[in-house]
């Protein structure tokens, strides 16, 4: 334990809002996994739970691993993991599992599967912070640096949307901030959202006369209707999902029921995911999920914190691209719970119960703390240059 402490380094308060909601995580999941562990591990309430302890420690390996590597190395890494990441979204989409009517999941070896639309998520961002950084000189020109960026964000963004509407949508706004911040010619982003809405709607007549070749699309349709409608529609399996998690939410109060106590998990449909924070919100009340909101904040202000002190434009943009692509995600899992937004799926980061969610934030998170790690040497050369030169 002194030796990990000692080795432990970039930014102190990261480090202690990531903790705080693994163990949150912890306490969530094993409340949330109750029903589960009675249908499929003959009412073993604590397998789910030691399961996703192994998890997170991986996770807390991978971010300490991470963290480790000098970030500067991750421009070159990620370069060659954009060539991995787009053949693996096309073989997801020919071979991959089929959960919901989409494929979104590899099969692999021991009963194991590989959400492909993570990795690629933030090979992407990578990517873009690499691009943006060595194209600064040329950012306005259309041809040498706005085709170069904009190519890679329709493949990938591309061939997550049929299995994955809400992560493509995610990504697709995280590089168009990230565009913006680069300096990337406005007309040129609106030119890409343009895009962006055209692809949509061709989608959408195609699906109303080819139902068959996005099978997604239906329930896209449905949730959107379901939410614009109010929720007064007549089919009620429509609105289980949101009725449960309000009612989670009023019984929850100021300050909650108290850990472990939840009784809305035996209703709402994947409480230990998609609807992680309404859980939350029932055990610790309203108090509890501010303060859930509140770490996600902090994080992402950590994160500004580090963009506005490191001097390479890669680690800026590394650090903005990835931290607001989570805090993003958090935002739309909560805001889905509170039913301020049409379900969509997006986990809670850190939070939910899941593998390759968990271990890819883990591993953008020791990508932050690696660039944040970087800053006091640059502080501690520029001191020593301007003491040198007095």
């Amino acid at each position: 334990m002194t030796f990990l402490l000692k080795n432990i380094k970039g930014d102190k308060v990261i480090w202690a809002v990531v903790i705080i909601l693994s163990i949150f995580s912890i306490l969530s999941v094993y409340s949330s996994t109750g029903t589960l562990a009675y249908k499929y591990q003959s009412g073993n309430t604590e397998y789910y739970m030691i399961k996703h302890m192994l998890i997170l420690f991986f996770g807390f390996v991978l971010i300490y691993l991470a963290h480790l590597i000098k970030y500067v190395y991750y421009s070159r890494i990620f370069q060659f993991a954009l060539y991995i990441a787009v053949p693996l979204l096309i073989l997801t989409l020919i071979i991959g599992l089929n959960l919901n009517e989409a494929k979104r999941e590899l099969p692999l070896p021991f009963n194991l599967t590989f959400q492909t639309s993570d990795f690629a998520k933030l090979t992407l961002i990578m990517y873009l912070a690499r691009l943006l950084s060595k194209k600064q000189d040329q950012i306005k020109d259309f041809k040498s640096a706005f085709i170069p960026i904009m190519l890679p964000i329709l493949i990938v963004c591309g061939l997550i949307l049929p299995a994955n509407f809400s992560t493509a949508a995610l990504l697709f706004t995280t590089s168009l901030v990230l565009m913006f911040i680069g300096r990337v010619n406005l007309k040129y982003i609106f030119s890409l959202i343009g895009i962006g809405v055209v692809a949509i709607l061709i989608m959408i007549i195609l699906t109303r006369v080819y139902p068959d070749i996005l099978p997604r699309s239906n329930t896209w349709s449905s949730r959107l209707n379901t939410f614009f409608s109010g929720n007064k529609i007549q089919d009620r399996d429509k609105i289980y999902q949101v009725e449960q998690s309000k009612i989670a939410i009023a019984s929850g109060k100021l300050f909650g029921k108290g850990p472990g106590n939840s009784t809305q998990r035996n209703f709402l449909p994947h409480p230990y995911s998609d609807f992680i924070f309404a859980i939350i919100l029932e055990e610790y009340g309203l108090a509890g999920g501010a303060f859930v909101v509140l770490l996600y904040l902090i994080l992402f202000f950590r994160a500004v914190k580090i963009v506005t002190r490191i001097p390479q434009k890669f680690g800026a943009f590394l650090t903005i691209g990835v931290s607001f692509s989570l805090v993003f995600q958090a935002m739309i899992n909560m805001g889905v719970a509170v039913n301020l937004l049409p379900v969509t799926g997006q986990t809670l980061p850190l939070v939910s119960m899941g593998g390759t969610s968990i271990w890819f934030t883990s591993l953008a998170i020791g990508i932050i703390l690696s660039v944040s790690k970087e800053i006091g040497k640059s502080e501690d050369t520029i001191k020593e240059t301007r003491y040198a030169s007095a």
